[in-house]
């Protein structure tokens, strides 16, 4: 999958995202232009505005309301990003030094708030403005939520796969869905298919998150250092998939407790995942999602753009970054 062949399959609609972001961040403040127009010009794979502005062409076009919720995605994504990496304190994202540790976390954290209230500004006057609000705010309090449940299932030492889709459909897959529902309302899409467009979004957003935990396990070039997930005590479905199949729990979930005292922990639970068949499991399930999300696409209509979101879905099996 070439995601420069989607960007080329958007064309102008993708340019006028790119131009109504860069417009929407523009301030009187010659520092905080300065931070975004570095943001802008080092910006990740975008996907989020991807699949909204394909899911509104898909299902008849798009519109300046269509580009308007893309961006208004994009915005609140990174905002969220710039507020995740200030509570983790993280100095890397991707290998890449975080906002945070660029301008430090106070003035990160009001970069994400810049970041929020120029998205909001994006929806006002929209004809879904209400809809819009609605699913943007579920979104943001899910993530909200997310961060919290999975705060205490580390202390609590008690994840289990159950509470690890809740975790990731919230953090991760919320926002995808809201991004895909509102390429659909902006368009006038039937409910049947606004409905599918949100099915489609969770099921990739699940996707899309499952593999990013199964990188952790994973060494090589693949845009994330190894292991933090471990390190920070959180149980991620290669662990979970890997204490199912060797019928080990208790005494797993005891090392990853004691992590804080015997970081060499890490490297013993790193090998009891691959051992038992961790990566596979993982795997399985996220094929799972990726086949949920292009069933939903049989609501849409025959197109290059259906096409190409089928495509996205599977991309997630392959991708290594």
């Amino acid at each position: 999958m070439n995601l420069e062949a989607i960007i080329a399959l958007l064309g102008e609609d993708w340019d006028r995202f790119g131009a109504v972001v860069r417009e929407s961040l523009r301030s009187d403040i010659r520092m905080l232009n300065s931070v975004n127009d570095n943001l802008l010009s080092n910006a990740g794979k975008r996907i989020r505005p991807m699949v909204s502005l394909l899911v509104a062409r898909a299902l008849g076009g798009c519109n300046h309301e269509s580009i308007c919720f893309a961006a208004a995605t994009e915005m609140i994504h990174n905002a969220t990003l710039f507020h995740d990496d200030v509570v983790d304190k993280s100095t890397l994202r991707r290998g890449k030094p975080t906002l945070s540790s660029m301008v430090g976390p106070s003035a990160a954290v009001l970069i994400g708030d810049f970041w929020l209230s120029r998205a909001v500004n994006l929806l006002i006057d929209t004809r879904h403005q209400s809809e819009a609000i609605v699913q943007f705010s579920n979104a943001l309090s899910r993530l909200a939520e997310g961060e919290m449940l999975q705060m205490q299932k580390v202390a609590d030492n008690d994840t289990d796969e159950e509470a690890y889709l809740q975790i990731i459909y919230c953090k991760t897959a919320s926002l995808f869905e809201s991004a895909c529902r509102l390429g659909a309302v902006s368009v006038d899409a039937a409910p049947g298919q606004i409905d599918a467009a949100g099915n489609f979004g969770a099921a990739l957003g699940r996707a899309f998150q499952i593999r990013d935990d199964i990188f952790d396990y994973q060494k090589g070039e693949i845009g994330k250092p190894v292991g933090i997930d471990l390190k920070e005590q959180k149980i991620t479905l290669p662990l979970l998939g890997a204490m199912r199949r060797a019928g080990q729990g208790d005494s797993i979930r005891a090392m990853v407790h004691d992590i804080p005292d015997h970081p060499e922990y890490c490297d013993k639970l790193h090998a009891f995942v691959l051992d038992n068949g961790g990566i596979e499991y993982a795997s399985a399930r996220l094929d799972d999602f990726i086949d949920e999300a292009i069933s939903a696409l049989d609501a849409f209509p025959a197109s290059p753009e259906k096409d190409m979101l089928a495509e996205l879905a599977r991309y997630n099996a392959v991708r290594n970054k």
